[in-house]
């Protein structure tokens, strides 16, 4: 196991492939500007704002994946906000959980049936943190 995000399961093995790529880590802090009269605007660092993390994923059946069954996944956890573990090799990232909070499908083969065989999967994962 590569990893996983909940119970979506990053795997290169003979039985199965499906990787994450391209992925991004992103955050930033809050700054207030406050303007002074004729003088230069007081800068005031107010916070930090929930980290982001992005990649895609390209699902193939030919790999050994249910295309649509992963999908169905994410489209659950994206419309639960269900909080999820994020974990590359035996490293857990963020303070706590994620949440899917955007995703984008590009169904790019389906088989002889018209059933899905193939997607390229952006996701856009925001920190959610405990109380």
């Amino acid at each position: 196991m590569i990893g996983c995000l909940g119970d979506i399961i990053f795997t290169a093995n003979s039985e199965r492939i499906m990787t994450p790529n391209n992925i991004q880590w992103s955050g930033s802090a809050r700054f207030a500007e406050h303007q002074r009269h004729l003088t230069d605007a007081l800068t005031e660092f107010t916070g930090i704002d929930a980290d982001k993390f992005a990649f895609r994923i390209k699902i193939l059946a030919e790999n050994g994946v249910d295309v649509m069954g992963e999908l169905v996944k994410i489209w659950g956890h994206e419309r639960k906000g269900t909080p999820l573990t994020l974990v590359f090799g035996s490293k857990a990232y963020g303070k706590h959980r994620w949440a899917v909070r955007n995703h984008r499908v590009t169904m790019e083969y389906f088989d002889s049936e018209g059933n899905l065989s193939g997607a390229d999967v952006s996701l856009n994962l925001i920190e959610y943190l405990s109380k």
